[in-house]
């Protein structure tokens, strides 16, 4: 039997991935270049995505792959960073062929992250290209960096009690199947380590020395009040497995059940929670084994990004209550 062991993302053949950010403004872009036009899936569970050429990724239409993943900060204003994802492909001559044009085919999708600091700086198709660039290091990173540089959770009492999350990213490989997931985890609920479940970050108490329950606050208020739709978490799956279009919406969806292990409330109305699985590969699987895999790293890599985030802004973060942490 083979053993599972954990791995680096970037171990993963076949695609490179890259961020940009304004950390003045806590707003950032993180883009998943696959070297090949990649098959892809989705899952969206929450009730308010921001996304763009998600139909695309239906099993009905005719598309085969895409050639890029963004996921973007700055609320449905942070799509404008495929701009510049589509401009930087099309100079590599990555593509769709019509007549004599190259249309790159992006998809994405973007958190709420306006009200972290200002909302005045979003991510655009100049932080589009520069994510594209920096994807060239292909460094692996966590925390307040890319599209997790504005993230935050436990909102449902306001910004005021919730604190700093960020980006994540955990692989594991079994024999020669890689399945790996990287997050930006912007949720309105908190987050639980998935294999202790102790909180590791959310909704804080009034005096901001403990960490309470958003569940039991959301049943004592009877509703979550409309006026928090500041979340949203959003990810991708990564996988050398080589399935087709309908096997990796299917674990898209499985790997959405780590959302569901680590974050709770999840997939609220409020939220716009969104998984995309890509394949760079062709390891024989099936989408049963690789999306099991990929629900755990998914929450593996939920708790990374709020282990491995550092305090800014003013928001304290894990890091502020728990040291030595970071598994």
């Amino acid at each position: 039997m083979s053993e599972w062991k954990e791995i680096s993302l970037h171990a993963i053949k076949g695609v490179k991935i890259g961020h940009a950010q304004d950390e003045a403004h806590a707003t950032g872009c993180t883009v998943i270049l696959p070297d090949k036009k990649a098959v892809c899936g989705l899952d969206v569970r929450g009730g308010g995505p921001a996304s763009r050429e998600t139909q695309l990724l239906n099993p009905l239409m005719s598309n085969d792959g895409v050639n890029a993943v963004l996921l973007s900060g700055g609320s449905a204003f942070g799509l404008d960073a495929a701009g510049g994802v589509m401009k930087y492909l099309e100079e590599q001559g990555k593509g769709v062929k019509v007549g004599g044009n190259i249309v790159p085919i992006v998809v994405g999708s973007s958190i709420f992250d306006l009200g972290c600091v200002d909302g005045s700086v979003r991510p655009d198709a100049a932080m589009g290209y520069r994510a594209c660039e920096d994807a060239q290091r292909d460094l692996e990173r966590n925390g307040n960096v890319g599209a997790g540089m504005g993230a935050t959770v436990g909102k449902i009492l306001g910004n005021d009690r919730s604190m700093k999350s960020g980006l994540g990213c955990y692989a594991a490989q079994v024999g020669s199947l890689q399945v790996g997931a990287i997050v930006a985890v912007n949720a309105i609920g908190d987050v639980y380590e998935m294999d202790s479940n102790r909180e590791l970050a959310g909704l804080l108490s009034k005096d901001k020395t403990a960490m309470i329950s958003s569940e039991k606050e959301a049943v004592k208020l009877l509703q979550l009040a409309s006026t928090f739709c500041l979340n949203t978490t959003i990810g991708c799956i990564i996988t050398n497995a080589g399935l087709d279009k309908a096997e990796m919406n299917k674990v898209a969806a499985m790997a959405s059940n780590g959302l569901a292990r680590t974050i709770r409330p999840v997939n609220t109305s409020m939220d716009g929670d969104s998984i995309y699985a890509m394949s760079v590969g062709k390891v024989r699987s099936c989408a049963d084994v690789v999306g099991t895999l990929a629900a755990h790293v998914m929450a593996k890599a939920i708790n990374r990004a709020v282990l491995e985030t550092a305090p800014i802004h003013g928001y304290k973060s894990a890091q502020s209550f728990l040291k030595g942490a970071i598994s």
